[in-house]
């Protein structure tokens, strides 16, 4: 583990690296100088990074402390929010590749009680009149966040809606606060929100186990993720960083913003911690085609599955800011960008950066993952800091998989 830029100066470098990766040595110092560079200019409160691919890790470093006396490192547990979801992803195509589920059933033949949510379509008075949609949500528009349900950061009359009838949030977690209204009828456009609560939901339904359950026997203990947890026992916690937003002298105030501890429901949008060690498994597995350390859960074409587009022609959309957790979110504004199963898709080359084709997505404390199967690499740039996708932050996780690519590229040409 690198810990700071002086600390990898004095380590044999070349060590850390798989023999492909030839002679891309200075990798994990430029690396590691970004990673520094981010917290010292308070871009980041603290930052871990980490590359890598199916056989291993390239890069693992780390700077700042995530809490008082604790040094940021990649055994740091880190509320990964919406990093939760491609679990959830997983356990869905499990279910799929085991016969048991259709990606185009409706939701209310699975869970009935999805079928109490309707379409939106004004107020009298302070009382919300909802119509049943025409278009029953399927599966498949839950996994591509095609269902018509949204957050209130990035839609006002999710955010009106939740004033005028008091509707709690989703990180509630509760059964009622998921019974978000629809926005639009199912199919018909992009919109992010809580739709993946409802798939945790479908596995316990079909499956018969609590999905936290489904998740620990099917998917943490065989890929050996000893720090993804939906629950922090008391040892757990000295590793547990802190979370801040940004002040208005520009560094960071400490907030609280935890996911509920033993809810009715755990919601697969927010519900877990994990470690960067541990999600960089995770994303090696999937690098992978299903299998890791001799482990396979899923098929080779099940991964395929996974990572394809499944929007039927439609788009990801900007996501506008109206509220002062999130700026705006557009990851590629000149690149066209789909859904998959699990993860945001952008379908062209990003030029100096990821493949066509390639996965990622964050947690909405800016924590970011990207995995690029055409180059075999994935990356993660983690903090624990709002606003999310705030523009500094996000210049830095630019420069930082630029830094990669370069380095992938000139090792490809020599």
């Amino acid at each position: 583990m690198l810990a700071s830029s002086e600390s990898a100066e004095k380590l044999d470098l070349t060590a850390c690296l798989p023999a492909h990766f030839g002679s891309c040595y200075t990798l994990p110092r430029e690396l590691q100088r970004i990673v520094d560079g981010s917290v010292s200019d308070r871009d980041a409160p603290f930052l871990v990074g980490m590359v890598g691919d199916r056989y291993g890790i390239m890069y693992s470093g780390a700077a700042g402390e995530a809490g008082p006396g604790l040094p940021a490192n990649d055994r740091t547990f880190f509320r990964i929010f919406s990093m939760s979801k491609p679990f959830c992803a997983v356990a869905i195509m499990m279910l799929i590749e085991r016969g048991l589920l259709d990606p185009d059933t409706p939701i209310e033949a699975i869970v009935p009680e999805f079928a109490r949510i309707g379409v939106l379509e004004g107020y009298d008075g302070t009382r919300a009149k909802l119509r049943t949609p025409t278009i029953k949500a399927t599966v498949r528009h839950l996994a591509t966040h095609t269902s018509g349900l949204e957050y209130e950061f990035w839609n006002p009359s999710v955010a009106e809606y939740m004033k005028k009838t008091g509707h709690p949030s989703i990180i509630n977690g509760t059964l009622e606060s998921m019974l978000y209204p629809m926005m639009t009828e199912p199919g018909t456009r992009w919109g992010y929100g809580p739709s993946i609560d409802w798939l945790g939901l479908v596995v316990e339904r079909i499956d018969g186990r609590r999905i936290d359950r489904f998740c620990a026997e099917e998917i943490f203990d065989p890929l050996g993720l000893h720090d993804t947890l939906f629950e922090l026992e008391d040892t757990h916690r000295s590793r547990l960083c802190v979370t801040s937003m940004r002040a208005e002298h520009g560094g960071f105030t400490t907030i609280a913003m935890d996911p509920p501890s033993h809810p009715e429901v755990y919601g697969m949008g927010t519900a877990l911690y994990s470690t960067p060690y541990d999600f960089m498994r995770f994303m090696r597995f999937l690098l992978s085609d299903g299998e890791l350390d001799g482990e396979r859960l899923l098929s080779a074409s099940s991964i395929e599955r996974l990572f394809a587009d499944q929007m039927q022609g439609l788009s990801f959309q900007k996501m506008i800011s109206c509220a002062p957790v999130t700026a705006d979110v557009d990851p590629f504004p000149h690149s066209r960008a789909t859904h998959s199963f699990a993860f945001l898709r952008n379908e062209d080359d990003i030029p100096g950066m990821r493949s066509a084709g390639s996965a990622g997505w964050a947690g909405v404390l800016n924590s970011h993952y990207w995995i690029d199967r055409s180059a075999d690499v994935a990356g993660l740039f983690m903090s624990q800091s709002l606003p999310f996708f705030e523009p500094r932050f996000m210049q830095r996780y630019e420069q930082f998989e630029r830094c990669v690519y370069t380095h992938l590229r000139r090792n490809q040409g020599a």
